[in-house]
């Protein structure tokens, strides 16, 4: 006697609903699911992969200051750079012609002079120590003096404005100034003698 094994019919297919429009496609978590996803431990347990996350983290933030500083977006350059009374300060100095910002190319120039004539003609060299003492320490001097007149207007400007001189605006400007306008950090975003926004 042969048994033949009796074939259980097969369930049909189910169709997958097809997605509501604007739906996730899946069931809402529960609140015990969602909270024990947001866990997290108060000590790490890979404090080496803690670490380099931090690293990187920290790398993103500074490349994305460095940006606005290049682009100009004030929202998200550093804390030291940012408010009205900065910009302030740094259109002034940017509208201006400051005597420091021609200085130092110019020093750097006559120190390669100075190198460079004494080999050339030994005999120059008392000359040319005399020269660069009177022109360096006349440089610095009329920067010095452009400085102050910077100050003063700086100072004007803010009280004309807002009132009042916050602490370290004026040596925010004075330390602008000092700078090559090529190199200043946040980009100038005014010409020479252009009015401040």
């Amino acid at each position: 006697m042969i048994f033949r094994k009796q074939q259980t019919p097969q369930p049909a297919p189910v169709e997958a609903k097809p997605a509501r429009p604007g739906s996730k496609g899946r069931p809402t978590r529960t609140r015990k699911e969602a909270e024990a996803a947001r866990r997290r431990p108060l000590v790490v347990d890979n404090r080496k992969e803690a670490r380099k996350r931090d690293r990187e983290r920290r790398a993103a933030a500074n490349r994305e200051a460095q940006q606005a500083l290049l682009t100009g977006d004030e929202r998200k350059m550093p804390l030291q750079h940012r408010g009205p009374e900065r910009r302030l300060v740094r259109d002034l100095v940017d509208s201006r012609r400051n005597i420091a910002e021609y200085f130092l190319p110019f020093a750097l120039v006559v120190m390669l002079v100075v190198l460079i004539v004494p080999l050339l003609r030994p005999q120059l060299l008392n000359v040319m120590s005399t020269v660069v003492v009177v022109v360096l320490w006349g440089g610095m001097l009329l920067c010095v003096v452009d400085g102050f007149l910077l100050r003063r207007v700086l100072r004007l400007a803010l009280i004309e404005r807002y009132g009042e001189v916050e602490r370290g605006l004026v040596g925010y400007g004075i330390m602008r100034q000092i700078q090559i306008r090529r190199f200043r950090l946040p980009r100038p975003v005014i010409a020479h003698g252009q009015e401040p926004r």
